[in-house]
């Protein structure tokens, strides 16, 4: 990929932090990047879906992503992550070398870096860090399904919505990241509720103390009520 010297920098250093590519050597990671192709997504755009092959694998540099699912009898839909930046995809397409059903939806405008999925395949089998780091990457979205599918079928509502607000809290800063602007359906289709269901318990969260909610903004207010939210699960949804 040609590129000025600027652009090309800043993209070694995402590399130099992208969950599979950490552990390359310089060499290899700068030899990668003359390989990839910049892709940039505008805003709330749908670029992959089941009726497309999943012919390249993506690294994402900025921007948020999300990986989802419908019902076609329904049009209800479910999603299954949020990807940002150093998450890549699909990994599942790469392995198995068959189409993976779901879609994916930018949340920002996104700049993503991609490659054919022979060619990602080759660069695996070639560097066993790669290969290394897939399985702890493969794991936390194995786990994190695992949880999902429990918290939908054994507790209520306003809790998997408190748990969902306190997974997203930046540990530092103390601020709600990721899922902060997003809208009542796109945090209801991240719990397996509504839109009408989730807007009447941010509201209930509103009226205890525990968020503020602006337009298009969430924010903590009282993170101590938030948690007991979450260690006291109503016996009802």
């Amino acid at each position: 990929m040609k590129m000025n010297e600027k652009k090309r920098l800043k993209y070694i250093e995402a590399l130099r932090e992208n969950k599979l590519l950490k552990d390359l050597n310089e060499e290899k990671r700068t030899d990668i990047l003359e390989n990839l192709e910049e892709e940039i997504w505008p805003r709330n755009t749908c670029n992959l879906s089941i009726t497309k092959p999943f012919s390249r694998f993506h690294f994402i540099i900025s921007g948020r992503i999300k990986v989802y699912k419908v019902d076609p009898s329904t049009g209800r839909e479910i999603t299954l992550f949020i990807l940002k930046g150093n998450d890549v995809f699909d990994i599942i397409s790469l392995l198995e070398e068959l189409d993976h059903e779901v879609f994916y939806e930018t949340l920002d405008k996104a700049t993503l870096l991609s490659t054919p999925m022979a060619v990602m395949r080759k660069w695996v089998q070639e560097n066993p860090e790669i290969n290394k780091n897939m399985l702890p990457y493969l794991g936390h979205q194995l786990k994190f399904m695992e949880e999902y599918a429990s918290d939908v079928t054994m507790i209520d509502i306003s809790t998997r919505l408190a748990k969902l607000i306190l997974s997203n809290i930046n540990s530092k800063s103390q601020r709600l990241e990721l899922i902060n602007d997003l809208s009542n359906e796109e945090l209801a289709n991240l719990i397996g509720s509504t839109r009408a269901v989730v807007n009447r318990h941010l509201q209930e969260f509103k009226n205890d103390g525990i968020l503020y909610l602006g337009r298009q903004k969430v924010e903590i207010r009282n993170l101590e009520l938030l948690l007991k939210k979450l260690n006291s699960p109503n016996v009802n949804p």
